[in-house]
């Protein structure tokens, strides 16, 4: 069921198009699912992609699918850690600023508007985002955009192209740690 669950909302991800995904997915609790999550944390880690729970809500958990590496390259941009410093964060190691979403997380009914950040969102249109309380973007799309829209028109256009072909790729079998993306070595 999880593994179905990631290709239909993270197959960005898994195809390294982009460096994070979240999804809510509806359960009393982890235990159910503790052993498949942690078959595909297995299968996952070696290609450069987490799978962790970021907490939960009402009677779902949400899940956050992610590339470190990506996340990490994100993060130390001084405009990324002056924006996430002006949110509450201090430290800028994946562990510290985990825990700080985590607890925003926890501590709003609503998701805390920098989780854009780590879903890959362009920085300027998060910072818009909330800047204009969500309106007056140019249009909507897999984030609501202010900036380029040129360039979010194209990554909108990879993203559907992208989650059609893996769920056609998973329907005839593929199994998931082919349709994932092994993570960018040095050279």
């Amino acid at each position: 069921m999880l593994e179905q669950v990631l290709v239909t909302h993270c197959a960005p991800t898994l195809a390294r198009l982009k460096p994070g995904s979240i999804f809510t997915l509806p359960c009393d609790g982890l235990r159910e699912i503790s052993a498949e999550m942690r078959a595909l944390r297995a299968e996952l880690l070696p290609k450069g992609v987490v799978l962790t729970v970021l907490g939960r809500r009402g009677q779902g958990a949400i899940f956050y699918l992610y590339r470190p590496g990506e996340l990490e390259r994100i993060l130390s941009a001084p405009a990324t850690q002056g924006f996430l410093r002006r949110c509450g964060y201090g430290e800028f190691s994946l562990p510290a600023v985990l825990r700080v979403l985590r607890a925003r997380l926890r501590g709003s009914e609503d998701f805390p508007h920098e989780i854009g950040v780590f879903l890959g969102y362009p920085l300027a249109d998060v910072v818009a985002f909330i800047r204009n309380a969500g309106r007056n973007c140019l249009f909507c799309g897999c984030w609501k955009v202010y900036s380029d829209a040129r360039g979010a028109t194209l990554a909108f256009a990879r993203f559907r192209k992208c989650k059609e072909v893996y769920a056609r790729l998973f329907q005839s079998g593929c199994p998931l740690s082919r349709l994932t993306v092994g993570a960018k070595t040095a050279t």
